[in-house]
């Protein structure tokens, strides 16, 4: 029998407790040695992923936000570090700047393609109803310079073949194929044809390689199920064979949230969250790529609802000569926790970006960026020093006014305060917080003839709340849940003691901006004119839930299991293993108790009765029993959560994970991942048998207070 808790045990708990105080910030890094999808719990869409030596670069669509282009590096393909953007304005219209009642919403910077070739860093990529533009440099922290193209190629990617060639594929549906000329301008006369015809499989954001003499293209397809297809031949211009899916149906049991039919414009037509297992929510457009050590893994995006479209890393597991996302035995399938790619080098855990800033520097953080191009001579970090000026221009609503400020917004839950003063405001002007989206709501000061009101207005209901203010410095905060989709607004003149205003707001996803939410600092004059000037002092970030909904691994502690909904629990009995229903006197006896074992790297596994918890049959059915002696692969399971904070537990011997069948509560490991209603008997409930790592008080261990609070009985699901 082996120990239940080693010392390896023991460290990952105080590490995991520690870091879970410490972390301000999701990151993907579990440090201990696996990381946790998505690489990243804010936007990053249409993501590509180039290795350069031993080094990492990747970039993403940013549309009508300015600056573009974000360059992140890594060394092992979970950690990043932001290096540059490509650019930091992109002025090719009035649209662009918000000017003669046009914008860029939607539009702009689209599916770029990053590459390196030769000693030189490429992006090219197409702006919408501007044609495509290649972005150069020598070195990916830049400087970076932009070269229009003759031609424009919806969601292209660019192969610079062994040969000395450049090849292009693009476009939507059918596919699309060319030579690129010597200096990259435009398309070798002669050469364009269709290679992948319509209603072959193959949608849009193509990913062109050649792996070992073989031409691969990834793409992403929208329509219904949402799958990640693939292409291959053994000539760069076809004939393809088309493989209709190497990833589909992997949304880590995420429910579709809010949505909105037809174009976001008032009066909004919401659709109501779901959790029909529809596949609309899956793991889509992205590509592949290599390791040193000869791994391969993949990226791809996923809708997250309002939270905008989240990037995910993939093992990958070549079978028949096609690179399927997953492992085998359950290909096309993503863990959400798996084993950190093995690089050259590692790095501790990190996040990207600093969100908090209180305006002091010479710049603006990295995260920030404009929505469309600002009026530079507007604002400013110097003509008060510490603080950012906003000063107001013209504008009848929040959608339309120019300079404001926006970053990404981060779940599962974040609250993002501003602190305000408005002693510079003049008739007219609306300064504060915004929640920019289609629709949106913000929370602010407006400043009448008559003096000062704090107002929160909701665009989806059309409400404004609002009182008089009288002082000249305010806090404005939203508490943001991206699980339940709904903010709150609160305001604080001391800092200390907020109060609500307003009704709680309904945070939806839609494809007018194709973005999800965006914390906003805003300043706009519905006079008409120009007005005068607001401060911000201050802006931050709280997360309080830095690990996502994550408890630490409970290892060396015995805890019972039952499915969601707790309809059945889990008993080891007479050499055996089975479910009984709940209000079996079993489920609530010696028999529902499970020991967790350490097995390393985030994996367990659980001690019943006499024996431990195995997959009998891995080659069969999957069946679960007990088995005794040493635990082998047959008895360890990774253990990783559902997005909502469920269990889930996967089978080292069939990659699938362990199931309590809902009708005959037969236990198998055989599920290929969680469902969004929760329901399949995947989705389990643990609880500890030891208070303190259930969240209960220990007044005696600060540390383990960090799991106090814990969203284990509130309701999370749409």
């Amino acid at each position: 029998m082996v120990n239940p808790i080693g010392k390896t045990g023991r460290l990952a708990i105080v590490f995991w407790l520690l870091f879970a105080a410490a972390a301000p910030a999701w990151v993907a890094d579990n440090g201990n040695g696996t990381f946790t999808n998505p690489l990243f719990y804010d936007e990053f869409s249409d993501p590509d992923l180039i290795r350069v030596g031993e080094d990492y670069y990747l970039t993403g669509t940013t549309m009508h936000s300015m600056p573009g282009l974000p360059i992140l590096h890594s060394k092992d393909l979970v950690n990043w570090r932001f290096l540059a953007y490509a650019f930091d304005r992109l002025d090719l219209g009035p649209e662009f700047r918000l000017e003669n009642g046009r914008d860029a919403y939607g539009q702009g910077i689209w599916a770029p393609c990053f590459r390196y070739h030769d000693g030189s860093y490429y992006i090219f990529t197409n702006v919408n109803r501007h044609g495509t533009q290649v972005f150069r440099a020598a070195d990916p922290a830049g400087p970076w310079t932009r070269t229009p193209m003759k031609c424009t190629l919806h969601d292209l990617s660019v192969l610079f073949d062994d040969d000395g060639r450049v090849y292009v594929v693009w476009g939507y549906n059918d596919l699309r194929f060319a030579r690129l000329n010597e200096a990259l301008t435009d398309l070798v006369p002669g050469t364009e044809k269709v290679i992948i015809p319509r209603d072959s499989g193959m949608g849009e954001g193509s990913h062109f390689y050649k792996i070992d003499g073989t031409y691969y293209i990834t793409s992403a397809w929208f329509a219904g199920r949402m799958r990640m297809p693939c292409a291959r031949s053994d000539r760069p211009d076809g004939p393809y064979e088309v493989n209709p899916a190497i990833s589909i149906d992997e949304d880590f049991g995420l429910a579709e949230g809010y949505r909105i039919r037809g174009r976001a414009e008032e009066p909004f037509d919401v659709v109501l969250p779901n959790t029909l297992d529809g596949g609309r929510m899956s793991m889509h457009q992205g590509g592949i790529v290599d390791t040193p050590s000869g791994q391969w893994w993949g990226f791809s995006m996923m809708d997250y609802n309002s939270v905008g479209r989240l990037t995910c890393l993939s093992p990958i597991t070549w079978q028949d000569g096609w690179p399927y996302f997953g492992l085998p035995g359950n290909l096309k399938r993503t863990p959400r926790t798996w084993v950190k790619p093995e690089t050259k080098s590692s790095s501790d855990p990190r996040k990207p970006f600093e969100r908090d800033d209180d305006f002091s520097g010479p710049n603006l953080q990295p995260i920030w960026q404009w929505n469309h191009v600002p009026d530079e001579t507007r604002w400013s970090l110097r003509e008060r020093p510490g603080f950012l000026r906003l000063h107001s221009l013209p504008s009848r609503d929040l959608w339309r006014a120019r300079n404001t400020l926006t970053q990404r917004s981060i779940g599962p839950e974040s609250i993002p305060t501003a602190v305000l003063e408005t002693g510079g405001m003049k008739a007219g002007d609306t300064a504060g917080l915004a929640l920019m989206n289609a629709p949106y709501a913000w929370i602010g000061v407006c400043r009448t003839e008559d003096g000062l009101r704090l107002e929160q207005y909701n665009q989806l209901t059309g409400k404004t709340a609002g009182i008089a203010f009288e002082g000249n410095r305010i806090r404005l905060r939203a508490h943001c849940d991206f699980l339940t989709e709904t903010a709150r607004f609160s305001y604080s003149g001391d800092g200390q003691t907020f109060h609500s205003i307003g009704d709680p707001f309904t945070m939806i996803f839609q494809l007018r901006t194709f973005q999800g939410i965006r914390y906003s600092l805003f300043h706009y004059n519905c006079g008409g004119e120009a007005g005068g000037y607001a401060d911000f002092d201050k802006f931050t970030v709280e997360e309080p839930s830095p690990n996502g909904l994550m408890r630490p691994i409970p290892f060396g502690q015995g805890i019972t299991l039952s499915t969601y909904g707790g309809e059945w629990a889990l008993i080891a009995q007479e050499g055996a293993v089975s479910a009984v229903p709940a209000e079996d006197p079993l489920a609530h006896s010696a028999a529902a108790l499970f020991h967790v074992a350490d097995r390393g790297l985030g994996r367990v596994a659980l001690r019943g009765g006499e024996g431990f918890l195995s997959v009998l049959e891995p080659g069969g059915n999957a069946r679960a029993g007990l088995k005794k002696g040493e635990p082998t692969d047959a008895e360890t399971f990774q253990w990783m959560e559902n997005v909502y904070g469920d269990l889930i537990l996967m089978s080292l011997a069939t990659h699938r994970h362990l199931r309590i069948d809902p009708e005959s509560g037969g236990v198998f490991a055989d599920h290929p991942g969680p469902k969004p209603d929760r329901k399949d008997g995947s989705c389990l409930i643990w609880k500890t048998a030891d208070p303190n790592l259930d969240g209960e008080e220990d007044s005696e261990n600060p540390v383990l207070k960090t799991v106090r609070g814990s969203r284990e009985d509130k309701p999370i699901s749409p």
